[in-house]
């Protein structure tokens, strides 16, 4: 079981990965969230096991600091 879910967020990442590459003309405050809410979601889903609170907390948080680095 632990296989799959390793499976799955090695798969998210790379379905996040080439959403990216179609993101050129995006500003780079937008790119940084986007970044940080795809590898907190994936973060997320990791650590809780694959609970869906999990990552979309993870995502939330991804999301806000990557859009406050600078």
């Amino acid at each position: 079981m632990k296989t799959i879910k390793t499976t799955s967020a090695l798969a998210s990442a790379l379905i996040f990965a080439l959403v990216l590459t179609g993101c050129a003309n995006m500003s780079g405050q937008d790119k940084r969230t986007a970044i940080g809410a795809g590898t907190g979601a994936v973060a997320g889903a990791v650590l809780t096991g694959g609970s869906t609170v999990g990552t979309v907390v993870g995502a939330g948080v991804g999301g806000y600091i990557g859009n406050q680095m600078k």
